[in-house]
């Protein structure tokens, strides 16, 4: 099987296996620790005059039924992404409150778009997964029409965003056969690099390519700190291969380690992101 293929594969067994089921099981707490975010995007749609809106790696469909209920009659927001588990949180989301929005199953990598079917394409967190993203941001180009607007929110570095490498870092001692993060590679910080990512878009054909350092205050209740912390990135992985005292003493190391960013009833932390916007010549 060749490389492409293979990671191809990978991702869509992750985001339709366990990464998948814990986006949808926590998607409350998910969506309102990462509303500011929305927020930008939501805001940066209604001050435009786009109509035809697609939500790139739309998971369990916050973003798309945010910019749905702002479009109101005059539009329609579809997304699109690869789990199945997310999508159907996303889809009984908005049969429950009438919204108008539609969501597709598939890679928007390869996925067969109407040509010129949207006039702005934007994204939370979701285009840093692909294994080639010029050929998926040359597929969304198609997708796009002309003068149309991408407008995406990635991750910086991972040495900005302290609160997402504690866990890691504090797990460390406990698990030696923990990888190191591959730069670039598809993932979390797969966009940190902002001259990547101006050559990705610019090979893909986007045209007056911006990023901008954004810092947005992102918060979650205390007590799902520990229910998060196991549930995604290195616990989610590790835990399960670990017998009852060592997943026990996993736990309270890393949990100890996130007491700086835990203020009384909240947890609060700064995402160092990138607001990244192009437009199709």
């Amino acid at each position: 099987m060749d490389v492409t293929r293979q990671t191809q594969d990978e991702q869509t067994a992750l985001w339709n296996g366990t990464a998948g089921r814990a986006w949808a099981e926590a998607q409350t707490v998910l969506d309102a620790m990462f509303k500011p975010l929305e927020d930008l995007l939501v805001e940066a749609v209604a001050a435009s005059s786009a109509s035809q809106v697609l939500d790139v790696g739309c998971g369990t469909g916050a973003t798309t039924l945010a910019v749905a209920r702002r479009l109101g009659p005059r539009g329609r927001c579809t997304g699109i992404d690869l789990s199945e588990p997310m999508l159907a949180v996303a889809r009984a989301r908005a049969e429950e409150e009438g919204t108008p929005a539609s969501f597709v199953r598939a890679n928007a990598q390869s996925h067969a778009f109407e040509p010129a079917s949207f006039d702005r394409i934007i994204s939370r967190f979701g285009v840093m997964f692909f294994d080639d993203p010029v050929r998926a941001f040359a597929n969304l180009r198609h997708a796009a029409k002309d003068s149309a607007a991408l407008h995406l929110i990635a991750w910086r570095s991972p040495s900005e965003n302290p609160f997402m490498t504690t866990a890691e870092r504090a797990a460390a001692p406990l698990l030696p056969n923990l990888p190191a993060r591959r730069p670039d590679a598809p993932g979390q910080f797969g966009f940190a690099d902002s001259d990547r990512v101006h050559r990705i878009l610019a090979e893909s054909g986007w045209t007056g390519i911006d990023l901008q350092p954004i810092d947005v205050t992102c918060t979650l209740p205390e007590e799902e700190l520990v229910p998060y912390l196991t549930r995604f990135g290195v616990l989610s992985r590790f835990l399960p291969e670990l017998d009852g005292p060592a997943r026990a003493r996993l736990i309270e190391t890393v949990r100890a380690a996130f007491e700086p960013f835990v203020h009384g009833a909240d947890v609060r932390y700064t995402a160092a992101c990138w607001s990244i916007g192009a437009r199709a010549p």
